[in-house]
């Protein structure tokens, strides 16, 4: 048996200049301690994502005896594997006559290894602090309204959102604006870098036919109410200079009706090159390729993003489509060079691979450490899709699954769906994935947290923990407010869960607002206005607190996760990197509870606690604790 400092470790790096972008050739070697016995081969077997028996469907190579030292028989060799982000690996070796199996399980874990070839996530996402803003809803740079333009309401700032037809608007949903504009946001860049923002993401900025932007006009224009690409360049240039990064909405599924390129009611005019939309000239549009169609009935139709007649549908396996978005000159070209560093995919799953594979080419031919991630709200490991696994698409997700097993762990004590989704990203997304998932408060397409939190007079209505009965417009909706009881007792759990969700692997996002404990039930009332002058200064001096203490342990960029407890009383785990490590517990009940503190942690390695007063082993209702070792553990 070999002694604790005689462990097997391994090597798996690129040679040098023999990358490309399909394949790669590795250098693998392995240390096996001599006094384990004689070795009679040693083998690397390597796995694809999406295959989990380790037994089959593997490639075996067997790697070559170069020289022993005083301790160690080292094997080496080199292979040739094509680009993905995800491979498990694992080795078998023979020695004295048994067969043996080398995987993290005799390394202190329980799944084989996993290994990246040509893919790796920009350094400056990973384990960053995000704030995510509806750009409309934020802040007016210019304190007058804005003007009035057609089929655009104007509302007062404090005001809520009109939800469903817009009575001054022909009925149209969607269309009531704030001012919030591109150069609010450089006026409150003091604000967001107090919380520690490493990244601003925005919401649509392009010219829209609604408030939200996910139905464009024209991509080659900022909405006018938002501003111009000389303002976008200018609140990029102003981020840079706080090493704060700037990611935009990508909406590249669908348009609006209304838009140049589809044009159903002629709300533009004919160009003179002759453009003119795809609906009324179907035949000689010079869009007309842009479009998703299939025939019916003896017709050929445009299809609709899920039924929505406003949102007609792109193809994204178009090359006139895909080259006008992703080819020299194009809408992301035109993006970059006003300096932005990223794109956010909306309904990424909805896109084909060509189309996400050429927007990555596009994004690092302007940026070479771009940033792509997209919205999935499925598990995109498990979806028989490349835009992640091939290595060619996308860096990583909006972590939709987790959020919502964290929401059903606060309000019904769901532990089982909590260790099952946790244990399903770890062992199964890339690590550069898993190290820059968008791990969010709330979102535009949610109920804000502290609702969920607060109110109990609804239950799950479908799949996910945020789905409510009343629709999104409801009389119930528009009129619902927290009271003060239900507020105060919403902010208790929101304080507990975000300091689970931020001390974990990824990026943590903000939605703008949560931090001072702005409201909203439903994907619509949720995008109220930011209440400048009306700030819950407590809630928003905790996010401070925290933050700071998370941003102070830059370790946990990198660093590995291990779940400690998930019970009806606490959430517990661990983040290790070498000799750093820290340990993060949140209760979820609502009375004080003790917890058994590992002897290595003590009350001079405190990084962060919700209530100073409380001894170390004991929590206060929905208290946090988070400790680090303080000195080398033998």
């Amino acid at each position: 048996m070999a002694s604790k400092s005689l462990r097997p470790n391994h090597s798996i790096v690129p040679v040098n200049n023999q990358n490309s972008d399909a394949m790669s050739a590795l250098k693998v070697t392995i240390r096996l301690p001599l006094e384990y016995g004689w070795y009679e081969q040693v083998r690397l077997n390597v796995v694809e994502s999406g295959s989990f028996n380790m037994l089959d469907n593997y490639q075996g190579f067997y790697l070559q005896h170069k020289f022993n030292d005083s301790d160690y028989a080292v094997f080496e060799s080199e292979i040739t594997l094509e680009t993905r982000a995800l491979y498990y690996y694992y080795f078998t070796y023979k020695c004295n006559g048994q067969i043996t199996v080398l995987n993290k399980e005799n390394v202190g874990g329980n799944t084989p290894f996993k290994l990246a070839v040509n893919f790796s996530s920009p350094d400056w996402a990973k384990g960053a602090i995000m704030y995510h803003i509806f750009v409309d809803r934020f802040y007016r740079g210019n304190p007058e309204k804005p003007p009035q333009m057609p089929g655009r309401t104007i509302n007062d700032w404090n005001s809520k959102p009109i939800l469903g037809p817009n009575p001054n608007a022909n009925g149209d949903w969607n269309v009531d604006y704030y001012g919030g504009d591109l150069l609010g946001i450089v006026d409150k860049l003091d604000y967001i870098s107090s919380l520690g923002t490493d990244i601003i993401y925005l919401s649509p900025i392009h010219w829209a036919q609604s408030n939200h932007g996910y139905d464009t006009v024209d991509y080659e224009k900022i909405d006018p109410y938002m501003g111009t690409h000389k303002e976008l360049k200018l609140l990029c240039d102003e981020c840079h200079k706080r090493g704060i990064h700037v990611i935009v909405d990508g909406v590249y599924n669908h348009v609006g009706n209304k838009s140049k390129y589809f044009d159903e009611f002629l709300d533009h005019e004919i160009s003179e090159d002759g453009k003119a939309g795809a609906y009324n000239h179907p035949d000689t549009s010079p869009y007309k390729s842009f479009f998703k169609k299939f025939w019916h009935n003896g017709q050929t139709l445009f299809s609709y993003w899920w039924g929505f007649k406003t949102l007609p549908e792109c193809d994204t396996n178009s090359p006139e489509w895909q080259n006008y978005i992703t080819g020299i000159g194009g809408i992301i070209d035109q993006l970059f060079a006003c300096g932005i560093d990223g794109i956010r995919l909306d309904v990424a799953d909805e896109l084909s691979d060509p189309m996400i594979e050429k927007i990555k080419e596009a994004i690092v031919r302007n940026k070479s450490d771009g940033f792509l991630f997209g919205e999935v709200w499925k598990n995109p490991m498990r979806m028989g899709r490349g835009y992640i696994s091939s290595g060619k698409g996308m860096h990583s997700v909006m972590n939709y699954m987790p959020i919502d097993a964290f929401i059903r762990y606060y309000k019904y004590q769901d532990c089982w769906k909590l260790e099952q989704k946790l244990n399903e990203v770890f062992e199964e997304y890339p690590t550069d994935s898993i190290l820059t998932l968008m791990n969010f408060t709330s979102t535009h397409d949610i109920s804000r947290a502290i609702e969920l939190f607060g109110f109990n007079e609804f239950t799950i209505n479908g799949e996910w923990a945020w789905d409510m009965y009343h629709n999104n417009a409801s009389d119930f909706v528009k009129n619902h407010v927290l009271s003060h009881e239900q507020y105060e007792y919403g902010k208790k759990i929101l304080k507990s869960y975000i300091v689970a969700l931020a001390f974990l692997p990824g990026i943590f996002s903000i939605f703008y607002g949560d931090e001072v404990g702005l409201g909203g039930l439903h994907n619509l009332a949720n995008r109220g206005s930011f209440p400048w002058g009306k700030e819950d200064t407590d809630l928003l001096d905790y996010f401070r607190r925290m933050l700071k203490a998370r941003k102070s342990n830059t370790f946990l960029k990198y660093a590995e996760c291990k779940v400690i407890e998930i019970s009806k009383e606490r959430f517990m785990y661990e983040r290790f990197l070498g000799n750093n490590r820290i340990l993060v517990i949140a209760s979820r009940t609502h009375y004080e509870t003790e917890t058994n503190i590992p002897s290595e942690y003590s009350v001079s390695g405190v990084v962060f606690r919700s209530n100073e007063y409380y001894p170390l082993g004991k929590l206060e209702p929905y208290g946090t604790l988070v400790l680090k070792v303080t000195k080398k553990q033998s």
